[in-house]
């Protein structure tokens, strides 16, 4: 495993007006919008109200949307025909039961939303699908049920997954990240954006850190890129949505705050939209955007 810090430093490009159109107040109004207890079986009703919100959502900014199946992914895709394999950024929506789930993972949410927006004003539409996938806090059904039916299908490839689980939260105290597995030179302040690839995605690090150096100069990125396919021994690895993918072996990215690594909050009530650090959440959705973008033009 290799691990990457990159801190940037300048930024120019015909992006600027899409990352410029990110706002704090969008985020802050999806995640209020989102921060209450939504378990998929203990709290139904909120659960369906917010994939019924995520549509909705996504609908308004011009994308063809379906809520598939019992487990209810909500899946977005650009209305035009696509002519390559497209670019997927995913977050799930459920909660654990009787938490507002502000962070983990109505962050996801909010900055893909947002982001959805912002790639929304571009003509051509670029080839770039969205999803909000159910049951994440309760084995990963959505994502796994989701990759399982694109198979089943012979859907087109993915060109790559970009997940977003917990994006929110951010600390610039000493001591206030710890890491999963120890790892040499790893930094002790949650103040960064966390990358998780394996050898098919780990490419994206690399296209992600450049892009916050060219970008999005305040944010850093810390990058863990896992190789020889050690993730299949490290259970910590596999905690979130991107996990069906890697098995699936579609290149996929986790991007993170690290969840309980920083973020006391993480499965308690105090998981709430005050804790978050919007400035941190609007820097990271510009980096998703930058870096989706830099994809869809290099191919």
């Amino acid at each position: 495993m290799e691990l990457r810090r990159t801190k940037a430093t300048t930024g120019h490009g015909s992006l600027i007006d899409a990352l410029a159109s990110v706002s704090e107040a969008e985020l802050l109004d999806a995640i209020v919008a989102l921060a209450r207890p939504r378990h998929m079986f203990r709290q139904r009703a909120e659960n369906r109200r917010a994939a019924q919100y995520v549509a909705g959502a996504l609908e308004e900014r011009g994308y063809a949307v379906e809520i598939e199946g019992e487990l209810g992914n909500v899946v977005a895709t650009p209305r035009a025909p696509l002519d390559r394999p497209m670019i997927l950024v995913g977050a799930h929506y459920d909660s654990v039961p009787d938490t507002p789930g502000a962070d983990d993972n109505a962050s996801g949410i909010a900055a893909m939303l947002a982001c959805a927006r912002a790639l929304a004003r571009f003509e051509p539409a670029p080839p770039v699908g969205f999803v909000a996938w159910n049951g994440e806090e309760d084995g990963l059904r959505g994502s796994i049920a989701f990759v399982a039916r694109h198979r089943s299908q012979g859907g087109a490839p993915f060109a790559a997954v970009h997940v977003l689980e917990m994006v929110g939260y951010a600390s610039h105290e000493p001591g206030s990240q710890r890491m999963p597995i120890p790892v040499r030179g790893a930094p002790d302040v949650g103040d960064f954006i966390g990358l998780l690839t394996n050898r098919r995605s780990n490419h994206l690090v690399e296209l992600a850190a450049k892009q916050a150096e060219a970008m999005v100069p305040e944010l850093p990125v810390v990058g863990l890129k896992v190789y020889l396919g050690l993730e299949q021994w490290l259970p910590v690895l596999h905690r979130s949505d991107h996990s069906p993918f890697w098995k699936a072996k579609i290149p996929a990215m986790l991007w993170t705050d690290t969840a309980e690594f920083r973020n006391p909050n993480y499965h308690r009530p105090t998981d709430t939209p005050e804790t978050l650090d919007y400035g941190f959440m609007r820097r990271v959705t510009q980096l998703v955007i930058a870096t989706v973008m830099r994809q869809v033009r290099t191919g």
